[in-house]
């Protein structure tokens, strides 16, 4: 098992990794009756995302012997109505200025994070937008 997950009231829930114990908490958002207090569960979809391009691209990064330290990502999240659901996720990963590679191994990071498992795991025509800005 990954998590176990209650439902608190209010359109709050808890959710507790099994491995760690840690916890997140998400509230259904603002223009859905929610309080917004936390993150919504479609906020957590954008935010896994971005943390899966960070992570699979420092693993990457590793394997080249670049520490990707620094590097920075915004991410934003576009509803669709009827059904309701994420239509487009917008990603923008910036890498610190001090972080000069040549283009051959920028590529090599830059597909690597297109193809992270949740990438991969997300809707077809979801779309997603991802911009990389090498500083």
């Amino acid at each position: 098992m990954t998590a176990s997950i209650e439902y608190k009231g209010d359109l709050r829930c808890t959710a507790i990794h099994i491995q760690s114990g840690s916890s997140v908490e998400t509230d259904a958002p603002t223009d859905n009756r929610g309080k917004g207090e936390r993150f919504s569960p479609t906020d957590l979809t954008c935010v896994s995302l971005a943390t899966c391009i960070l992570t699979t691209m420092a693993l990457k990064a590793g394997e080249m012997n670049i520490v990707l330290n620094g590097t920075t990502t915004d991410v934003t999240k576009h509803m669709l109505a009827d059904p309701r659901r994420i239509g487009q996720i917008d990603v923008i990963v910036r890498f610190s200025p001090n972080l000069q590679l040549p283009e051959k191994d920028k590529a090599i990071l830059e597909r690597t994070g297109n193809n992270c498992p949740v990438a991969k795991s997300l809707h077809p025509d979801l779309k997603m937008n991802v911009i990389y800005e090498w500083r």
